[in-house]
């Protein structure tokens, strides 16, 4: 233990003398995740606010007064579209969708037939085809209530238009509502985890053997084991620490949030940043490991980088699974490191609790892929010594 505690603290002290390295790292680790949260913030809000402005763009409004009528009773804001309002919302200069009414709309609704009204949108504008909801919402409203005046006025009850009273009720708590926009965030700590770690393996691997001092380092009589396991306890460590600080970045980026729903329903604090840390533990232990085993076969430092992409890929790719399997959790996605990682902390945004049954399978995967890793390091470098 004391010659792999000598090997730690100089392979620790090796990767933080890299000081340039460190901030590249740093840098996308800590603020992309924020930076990339109040974006998201800054656009509900948007959306948000406009829908506080309740205005409403048409074209022919004036010859429907009945329907323009129910809309300002709906305490909305007509106005009127530009001319050119098609070519404006193809090339998304536009960001309001358009009521179109025909200039024969009373003279159809008078004699009982059915006016067609158009809302134009283009789905390639978001944020115009965001607002074509509200306009149709309106519709339906003006549609209900002419069917209930007319039925009134010839003696029937409005009741008949709504034979089942349909009321929502929605399990998800605050915090689980807010998850479906804050899901970002476990993405980030885990890449976080994975290129604090990236630099150190191949560094301290490969980047020896290039530099040509891994062989008089094997030539020192502690065992391979004691050197293997300083080298990884320091890869592991860089990589928990970036995801620590990585985790602490959205604690203040969450009071810079500028949607006030979002900021009422986002709570990430010092428990969640607690649990984030220590969900990593398994997936930075078994990630260091992987990436040491694939470099240390590597003869040069860009070489170990081509071999690692593959672990990159993987891990990058594995919280999009949750994304693209609609049937919800599998219990086998507890056993697959990153996407077990991803599963548990989406389980803390949402303010679940955390069974043990859920975080063993994570934890026992990434010690024993750490093992495995390992034990192919020291029998790498001693078939090195041997040659």
């Amino acid at each position: 233990m004391k010659q792999a505690l000598i090997v730690f603290v100089k392979e620790l002290s090796d990767a933080l003398r890299d000081r340039r390295t460190l901030l590249r790292l740093l840098i996308p680790a800590v603020l992309m995740g924020p930076l990339l949260l109040m974006a998201l913030s800054g656009l509900i809000a948007s959306l948000e606010e406009r829908a506080d402005k309740r205005e409403v763009l048409a074209v022919g409004i004036d010859t429907a007064p009945t329907l323009k009528n129910f809309i300002e009773r709906q305490t909305y804001t007509l106005k009127a579209a530009p001319e050119d309002y098609e070519a404006r919302l193809r090339a998304t200069t536009l960001l309001e969708p358009v009521l179109v009414v025909p200039k024969d709309f009373e003279a159809k609704l008078l004699a009982g037939e059915a006016p067609t009204v158009e809302v134009v949108s283009d789905s390639a504008n978001q944020r115009a085809n965001a607002g074509v909801g509200a306009i149709k919402s309106l519709l339906w409203g003006f549609n209900r209530e002419r069917s209930t005046l007319n039925l009134a006025m010839r003696g029937v009850s409005t009741e008949l238009l709504e034979p089942v009273d349909i009321q929502d009720r929605d399990l998800a708590s605050a915090q689980a509502r807010a998850a479906r926009l804050t899901g970002i965030i476990p993405m980030f700590i885990i890449m976080a985890v994975l290129y604090g770690a990236l630099t150190a393996a191949l560094d301290s691997t490969a980047g020896e053997r290039e530099r040509g001092s891994l062989e008089p380092l094997l030539m020192n009589p502690a065992p391979h084991g004691a050197i293997v396991a300083g080298k990884w306890g320091a890869v592991a460590l860089l990589g928990m620490a970036v995801a620590l600080l990585s985790s602490l970045s959205f604690v203040p980026a969450q009071w810079l949030l500028k949607s006030d729903v979002l900021q009422a329903q986002f709570s990430f604090g010092g428990p969640e940043v607690l649990a984030f840390w220590l969900l990593q533990i398994p997936l930075a232990a078994g990630l260091s490991a992987l990436l040491m085993a694939l470099a240390i076969r590597s003869k040069t430092f860009k070489e170990a980088q081509a071999g690692s992409t593959l672990v990159i890929t993987a891990v990058t790719l594995m919280p999009m699974v949750s994304l693209l399997n609609p049937g919800g959790e599998a219990a086998w996605y507890y056993w697959v490191p990153g996407l077990a990682q991803n599963t548990l902390m989406m389980a803390v945004l949402k303010g679940e609790a955390l069974r043990w049954s859920q975080v063993m399978p994570g934890v026992v995967v990434g010690f024993a892929l750490a093992a495995v890793a390992l034990l192919y390091v020291a029998r790498s470098m001693r078939a090195a010594v041997a040659r």
